[in-house]
């Protein structure tokens, strides 16, 4: 008996010693933990007492309103921008007396712009409705800034609407309300609208009145009378893909870039009522090694500039003699002066040439350049113009007035929602 008392009491004592051990380890591990958990959280920034804010914001604004500033005028040749768009504006088109803008809005709404100076702060504008689910891809002007021809993509299809001014006896400071005058559904079936180009006709016998080219993404294009609606003809590419079409100043001819290297150009054919007879395919002009991207007619309706993936462009004279079986003539040859990253030539999306005929606009992706018509140079070049692709680029018909003087004026559409106006750069003399 008196031998199990030492033991119990040894035992325990050894006990007691093995369990402060193995607790002190234990607290001493949870120390380390909680200090190197301590060592990584982040330090709060030192407040301003006052604003409750930190004190490395208080320059916050004003680094802001210089950016937005320099955002604002980026270009020497930017001299506005038209806001107010609800989603990417896919077209644009200036009336033939140049002072209205329209522009198409993939939230389905056409914009009238009354543009009496493009350097105004705000513009009045008329806002026109598409029928419900309707995606607007190209728009035209018809005969006069009261007639507007829309190209609106539909589950059904294509189809297209003319919407007109409704003069209102009462409320005269307001802009008139526009009404559909004629629509053609379906017209090219289940494909869509790529461009619509108008003119208005004075050649030959031709009776002054609009005509307007729907070009399909297919390879059928059609022409149609703009006060009507009245189907003139259709003409057929048969080159795989249209890229678009266009019609002379004058109406005389078509011509289109498709996904062939060749362009075809058809004469519109006028009887002496100035109703259109045919459309002919009377020229082809060859020389291009790659597709033709885009091409525009001169002011006079003789030459055709072209551009295309080979990286150049070409001048053709098509003022020649064809029914003797005269080919049109490549004037001139121009590289095209825009490089990627390895310095391999680019192609042009968009051209188009002002109504002197001495300036060529040009678009690739985001970038606006400016071209000597006559030598192909350079005269100014715009990078990043639109924060996004450029979708379609158009000058106004006449100089506008741009503060107190007059001007020829660019305008730019792109995927931002923005239309931007420019002035144009000084032409090589």
């Amino acid at each position: 008996m008196d031998s199990v008392v030492p033991v119990a009491i040894a035992s325990v004592i050894v006990g007691a010693l093995i369990a402060v051990l193995f607790f002190g380890n234990y607290f001493r591990k949870r120390t380390s933990e909680v200090q190197s958990i301590a060592k990584v959280e982040p330090q709060v920034p030192i407040r301003n007492p006052k604003s409750n804010q930190p004190f490395p914001k208080k320059n916050h604004p004003k680094s802001h309103a210089s950016d937005k500033n320099l955002t604002k005028r980026h270009h020497p040749l930017d001299l506005n921008t038209l806001k107010g768009h609800g989603d990417s504006v896919t077209a644009l088109c200036f009336s033939p007396d140049g002072r209205s803008l329209a522009t198409a809005c993939a939230d389905g709404v056409i914009r009238v712009f009354k543009l009496d100076d493009a350097s105004s702060k705000s513009f009045k504008f008329l806002r026109i409705n598409l029928p419900a689910g309707g995606h607007p891809t190209a728009v035209a002007f018809g005969d006069d800034a009261s007639s507007i021809v829309v190209a609106c993509q539909l589950l059904s299809g294509s189809s297209l609407y003319m919407y007109g001014e409704e003069k209102q006896k009462e409320q005269p400071a307001k802009l008139p309300l526009p009404a559909i005058k004629w629509d053609r559904h379906n017209i090219h079936e289940t494909r869509s609208v790529l461009t619509l180009s108008g003119a208005t006709a004075t050649y030959g016998t031709a009776d002054g009145s609009a005509v307007i080219a729907s070009c399909s993404e297919g390879t059928d294009i059609i022409l149609w009378h703009g006060k009507t609606g009245r189907n003139l003809g259709h003409v057929d590419t048969n080159q795989l893909k249209n890229h678009m079409a266009a019609v002379s100043p004058n109406g005389r001819f078509l011509a289109a870039a498709a996904f062939t290297a060749d362009v075809k150009v058809w004469e519109i054919v006028y009887l002496k009522d100035g109703s259109v007879k045919e459309i002919s395919r009377v020229m082809q002009l060859k020389g291009h090694k790659s597709a033709v991207t885009w091409l525009c007619f001169s002011p006079n309706s003789e030459k055709i500039i072209t551009s295309s993936k080979d990286g150049t462009m070409r001048l053709w004279n098509i003022n020649v003699r064809y029914h003797l079986d005269e080919d049109p003539k490549t004037l001139k040859v121009f590289p095209i002066p825009l490089c990627d990253s390895g310095g391999n030539p680019l192609h042009y999306d968009r051209l188009s040439l002002c109504p002197e005929g001495k300036i060529l606009a040009t678009s690739h992706g985001s970038t606006l350049q400016w071209l000597c018509a006559e030598t192909g140079n350079v005269l100014d070049t715009a990078e990043k113009a639109h924060e996004g692709d450029i979708t379609c680029i158009s000058w106004a018909p006449k100089a506008m007035t741009v503060g107190e003087r007059r001007a020829m004026v660019l305008a730019t559409s792109g995927v931002d929602k923005k239309v931007k106006l420019w002035e144009a750069p000084k032409s090589q003399t």
